[in-house]
């Protein structure tokens, strides 16, 4: 299977990754891709860039040496109620929008319905394009309801390699990832990959994503980042010119 794109990745903007917009642009060349995302963590994540980062994307050129460049966001799920720490306005100028869980913005006390409840809010969200790493069993979730409400609000689920590593510090994901596919092909609804790179060499790496969707015997038809006409409906970039 060949990918052509990669909607989760990071610069050295993020304050925890280690490459510049460049090297990520030509590690994604290396690797084959016509598209890469790039989507810095947005201002709640300790370390990361500001707001003003996030409202002046627009000055960066879209093609680096022929790859197809896409700037945006990954936003923080900061309450079960959907909220994020990107104003909306700014949102719908972002090339791409994820959005995720991570413990420090909100935190590992909440149950399983209330993160649901986190995932399903936010996805009713029509700015926000991919839930990133919905896998990391810290936060468990019902998979079947994240899947349905995906499937009505027309958002990507991601398939994270950096999860799936060995040394990851995201808990039970094969066996997560297993359980969200099955419910994907049961109800036709597509997923996205990410290598969520912090670094160039692992710009476009998706290793262990291969396997898991091997294991899982998924069709290549549900997948986005196989085709760029597959990809393209679910960006702002395009949403907003439509």
């Amino acid at each position: 299977m060949k990918f052509i794109a990669d909607t989760h990745a990071h610069s050295l903007m993020s304050g925890h990754a280690y490459s510049t917009i460049r090297e990520m642009a030509a590690a994604a060349k290396a690797k084959g891709l016509t598209a890469m995302a790039l989507t810095e963590h947005a201002p709640e994540m300790p370390g990361t860039c500001g707001l003003y980062y996030f409202q002046n994307l627009d000055v960066i050129p879209r093609d680096m040496d022929g790859v197809r460049m896409l700037f945006g966001a990954e936003v923080n799920i900061m309450t079960p109620d959907g909220s994020i720490d990107l104003p909306e306005n700014v949102c719908r100028e972002l090339d791409i929008v994820v959005a995720s869980i991570h413990a420090p913005c909100y935190g590992l006390e909440h149950s399983k319905e209330e993160n649901t409840q986190a995932y399903v809010e936010v996805m009713k969200k029509s700015y926000i394009n991919i839930i990133g790493h919905p896998d990391d069993g810290r936060f468990p979730v019902d998979y079947e309801t994240i899947v349905k409400a995906a499937k009505e609000t027309g958002t990507l689920l991601e398939l994270n390699n950096s999860s799936l590593r060995p040394a990851s510090f995201r808990k039970g994901t094969h066996e997560n990832l297993k359980k969200m596919l099955e419910y994907c092909k049961q109800y036709e609804v597509p997923v996205t990959t990410g290598s969520d790179a912090h670094v160039d060499v692992d710009a476009g790496n998706f290793c262990y994503v291969q396997e898991i969707l091997q294991a899982c015997d998924f069709p290549e038809e549900l997948i986005v980042t196989t085709d760029w006409e597959k990809l393209k409906p679910y960006l702002n970039c395009y949403k907003n010119v439509i």
